[in-house]
């Protein structure tokens, strides 16, 4: 019963068997052996883009530091919201690779809206030199907070950047699971919608560490390239980056798997609604937030359930308080687990 993190999972067999065939022999180092040609090629038949440039990098803070660095200069500032992981949950790195660019946050919950952006866009470049200047846009695609933006919510977005010349970068570390919910593809979900580059994840979703980046404009593909080895994230042994996104993409097993984790989200969804929780967010993937009682907290710990509560402490005297956890399924969760944990939240 781990619900902690789609980052604690195990990495799918046909990831890891991927791995143990290209452990043989020898391939060209840094990017240039075959199977790169293969996950490139898969990459940009998938987009509808075929002269995107593609690249892979072992983490997510990476893909999204090393993207937004290629897209905004040291001068500018990136606006996102409140709780995208580039502001909470990457230690300042994008500001680190980008050589000092900051952060300008958009009001709001987790979904930043058009109308946001537009105040918060305006509000900035208005002290000439003095400060900073307008930047990229970075929209998370799922949310921290389990929410997927349709597509008509990330057209509108993209259309107040485009308004300003700024460019948009989408945060896709769990862009299969919004990929499968909203019933689209990746081209709707990207440039067709206004995104210009984006972190595609592969580590929350069955692999054991990579992740793309994909610049639907080549033209900054050798900045890119220039920053991935300056900032020590290209691969000498790259083959084994190659192996996992190549088995990832093949035969639609990224989709498959996102679509396991969903089902198995909404599956623990429906038992907490049920059960009375009250949810914090709409559970659009596979994140739940929700509240219920400390009692009911503290069985499940007990009986051995594993997850954050992400508001309140386990401790207390009022066993009717509500406490808010975080929960969030992965491709491996199997209903007996997911029924297991029901059980004990109804006592």
């Amino acid at each position: 019963m781990f619900f902690a993190s789609d980052n604690a999972g195990p990495a799918h067999p046909q990831v890891m068997a991927a791995l143990n065939d290209v452990n043989a022999g020898f391939a060209m180092p840094y990017g240039v052996d075959p199977l790169m040609d293969e996950v490139r090629a898969q990459i940009r038949d998938l987009f509808e883009a075929p002269q995107a440039a593609v690249y892979l990098v072992a983490t997510g803070t990476a893909a999204n530091s090393l993207a937004l660095a290629t897209l905004t200069p040291p001068w500018k500032t990136i606006f996102c919201s409140p709780v995208a992981h580039i502001h909470e949950d990457e230690c300042n790195a994008p500001e680190f690779f980008t050589g000092g660019a900051k952060l300008t946050l958009v009001p709001g919950p987790d979904k930043m809206t058009a109308a946001a952006l537009a105040a918060t866009i305006a509000k900035e470049e208005t002290r000439g030199v003095h400060g900073p200047q307008r930047g990229a846009v970075s929209i998370t695609q799922v949310t921290e907070r389990g929410s997927v933006y349709s597509l008509a919510e990330l057209r509108a977005v993209s259309d107040v950047a485009k308004a300003h010349g700024l460019p948009v970068h989408l945060d896709g570390a769990r862009f299969a699971n919004a990929l499968v919910q909203l019933g689209c593809t990746p081209a709707e979900m990207t440039w067709k919608s206004g995104v210009e580059a984006v972190s595609l994840g592969g580590t929350k979703n069955g692999c054991m560490g990579v992740e793309a980046v994909v610049f639907f404009d080549p033209e900054k593909a050798w900045e890119f390239e220039l920053r991935r080895k300056r900032g020590a994230h290209l691969f000498s042994k790259h083959r084994y980056l190659s192996a996992q996104m190549a088995a990832y993409l093949r035969d639609d097993l990224w989709l498959t798997l996102a679509r396991t984790a969903n089902a198995a989200c909404a599956r623990l969804s429906t038992g907490l609604q049920a059960a009375g929780a009250e949810f914090l967010h709409q559970p659009d993937a596979n994140m739940i937030f929700a509240a219920f009682p400390r009692a009911a907290h503290q069985r499940l710990h007990d009986g051995g359930a594993v997850y954050y509560i992400w508001e309140g402490e386990l401790k207390g005297d009022d066993p009717d308080e509500m406490l808010a956890a975080r929960l969030v399924c992965d491709w491996s969760i199997t209903d007996q687990q997911i029924d297991r944990f029901l059980a004990l939240l109804a006592g």
